[in-house]
């Protein structure tokens, strides 16, 4: 009997697997990636929910001590990006060896521009610098145009920092050099240090290239497209940005950047609704998340209706037995009370119907188990089924496909992963723009 449900369980799962997958595979060959993605924006600027910043002139004795020498370590732990130092408008993946915190998010990968600013996103497009950055100066640097310019990075595993050395802006290089530099420690704090900088960061032309510093973040929604297509629309809305007063970015300068606790960082109901280092924050049981709704992940949260249920309370997901539930739980396990009745009691029947109902329950509970195991044997070893398809598709890194932005002029574009391109030895290839 057992083996027949098993071999019923395998035949519906492979049968569903197959037809699934053609409707999947039929649906992706007609439009494999909605193309149509805009970027909006709404943020709070600097309303210092996320980060608290300070900044540090040059007679600051701080100052020095947040600069990170690389010159003074080991070369071995210091890398020159050959490629970037090269280029002119490009960027390329770093993997950092901790994770950093950054609005909450827990980041492991990061695409660092020869631009003077770092991209955090995990959605890789050709507007780098409309949002989601960490940016010390960004501008329209060139580090091709001498061979004394460089990016160069090191990580020792609890900090990294990337320097552009000696880059100076396309068309202006007669300006001098800029030396400056971001570090991310892995408490998530940032820090901006300039070395060098010859021109006033006002006065550096916005046209060809955005001129920004500081700190944005954003998240993506899918919104419904026009009917005359079956696309969905995503939009990236930036939901926060933290600029700073530029006036006060000189040579010999710093800032220091401090993360506050966000929603995201509360592990349980309790705390999530019970803290006082954060405000406005919700408990979604079903995906045992703490969130205000206004993260990288709110997609997420409006698929599962998170916005209803974190209007609950944490007594709604943990509710309490009743008393005699308990005591009869006692009743039927303890083995002190079947040692005190007598083969001869008139109860000794009762108790025996329930130890004959606990025995099936257990047995039942057995062989459910056992059918599971060879269903996932099954499944595992016939990978055309639903399951591995299924989490193919759910996979974080795949969720999103790499797109670019469209309707967008060429003058500040960069070139990043798309549709058809690859990445060689750490440098991201594209088609050239226009």
């Amino acid at each position: 009997m057992g083996l027949c449900a098993v071999l019923l369980i395998c035949l519906s799962q492979a049968e569903l697997g197959r037809v699934w997958a053609q409707e999947w595979k039929d649906t992706s060959l007609k439009q494999p990636f909605p193309l149509n993605l805009n970027v909006l924006f709404f943020f709070q600027e600097d309303s210092q929910k996320y980060y608290i910043w300070e900044s540090f002139g040059p007679t600051d004795r701080k100052t020095e001590l947040l600069w990170v020498d690389l010159n003074n370590l080991h070369k071995s732990q210091v890398r020159i990006h050959g490629i970037l130092s090269n280029t002119h408008r490009q960027a390329a993946r770093v993997a950092l060896s901790f994770d950093f915190p950054f609005y909450g998010h827990n980041i492991r990968q990061i695409i660092v521009a020869t631009g003077g600013f770092i991209f955090m996103g995990e959605i890789t497009h050709r507007m780098l610098t409309a949002t989601q950055y960490v940016a010390p100066l960004m501008a329209n640097f060139d580090p091709s145009f001498s061979t004394n310019s460089t990016v160069r990075y090191m990580d020792n595993g609890t900090l990294f920092v990337v320097q552009w050395d000696k880059v100076r802006l396309k068309d202006r290089e007669n300006e001098g050099p800029f030396t400056f530099q971001a570090a991310l420690h892995s408490n998530g704090s940032i820090i901006f240090n300039y070395k060098e900088v010859p021109v006033p960061v006002e006065k550096i032309n916005s046209t060809e290239h955005p001129v920004k510093v500081g700190l944005s973040d954003a998240f993506m929604a899918i919104l419904p497209a026009s009917q005359l297509s079956d696309a969905k629309q995503r939009t990236i809305y930036e939901y926060h940005r933290v600029e700073i007063d530029t006036t006060k970015i000189v040579s010999g300068s710093a800032f220091e950047f401090s993360p506050l606790p966000t929603c995201l960082q509360h592990t349980s109901c309790e705390l999530c609704l019970a803290s006082n280092l954060t405000t406005g924050c919700g408990w979604c049981n079903t995906l045992q998340r703490c969130s205000d709704g206004i993260d990288r992940h709110r997609q997420e949260w409006l698929d599962y209706n998170c916005p209803e249920e974190s209007k609950g309370k944490c007594e709604d997901y943990n509710p309490v037995l009743p008393e005699k539930k308990k005591l009869v739980f006692t009743l039927f396990f303890s083995p002190s009370i079947f040692s005190d009745i007598e083969p001869s009691s008139p109860n000794h029947r009762g108790i025996t119907e329930n130890t004959a109902i606990i025995a099936g329950v257990v047995a039942a509970l057995v062989l459910l188990v056992t059918l599971t195991l060879l269903a996932v044997y099954y499944i595992n070893t016939h990978p055309t089924v639903a399951p591995p398809f299924y989490l193919m598709q759910r996979r974080t890194n795949n969720y999103w496909p790499s797109m670019k932005f469209r309707n967008q002029s060429c003058h500040s574009t960069y070139a990043e992963v798309e549709l058809g391109v690859h990445e060689k030895e750490g440098f991201i290839e594209a088609e050239h723009c226009c």
